[in-house]
């Protein structure tokens, strides 16, 4: 066996020893694409996938993710970044001209702080070093899911967005639910409600408290992707 073969023996060895230890379950089921060259680790990252309900491909060329990702856009894209003949910054960079709002997670099996800051550079998500512990890649897909309202429909994607969008700026300010109420004159009941993503605001009462927040609500629409 190369020395190339143990270490890959050995990383699989240790994720599959995580699959031990107590398992982090995203609420909801996602669409997951997923770029890496090595054959054992797409088996791999397919199985725990499917286990946890995820709707996961894998490809091992660029060529296959921009094919398949134009046929059937995913909710998250896990891209490989340092492959033996492809450049994974090039397939990011390829991936975010096409589809500006992809989320995507970076999986290396090589770290490094420039990799790191290069890759951030190009708006993704989070970065995820091999090998790595399955509740850490359970974590990254449920923030995901949370922070683009992913696996949802268009108007559950809204509601969420806006609520968190709304909480972020009341927040910023250091106003309680009370303060924006009376600000905004939108009841401290019907705030909760819209912050919690339980309801969306009508239009007088988005415009409302956008103006008490001084925040633009095309850019809160805009964050959920409409």
């Amino acid at each position: 066996m190369s020395g190339k073969s143990r270490e890959r023996g050995l990383s699989l060895a240790r994720m599959a020893e995580a699959t031990n230890h107590p398992e982090f379950h995203p609420i909801i089921p996602l669409s997951v694409l997923a770029l890496d060259d090595d054959q054992d680790f797409r088996e791999y990252i397919e199985g725990v996938l499917q286990a946890d309900g995820h709707a996961i491909r894998t490809v091992s060329t660029p060529e296959s993710l921009y094919s398949a990702a134009e046929l059937d856009q995913p909710d998250l894209i896990l891209l490989d970044i340092k492959m033996g003949v492809h450049s994974g910054e090039k397939v990011l960079r390829e991936i975010k001209a096409r589809w500006p709002k992809q989320c995507v997670v970076v999986v290396t099996g090589y770290p490094s702080l420039d990799s790191m800051r290069e890759t951030f550079k190009q708006d993704v998500f989070d970065y995820i070093a091999k090998p790595f512990h399955t509740d850490d890649l359970r974590r990254v897909l449920a923030q995901a899911t949370q922070t683009f309202g992913l696996g949802q429909r268009p108007m559950d994607r809204l509601r969420s967005v806006l609520g968190r969008q709304i909480r972020l700026a009341r927040t910023e300010r250091g106003w309680t639910l009370r303060e924006l109420s009376e600000v905004s004159s939108v009841s401290v009941s019907q705030l909760s409600s819209i912050e919690r993503g339980t309801h969306l605001p009508s239009v007088e009462s988005l415009v409302a408290i956008s103006s008490a927040l001084g925040a633009s609500p095309s850019a809160w629409f805009a964050s959920a992707g409409f």
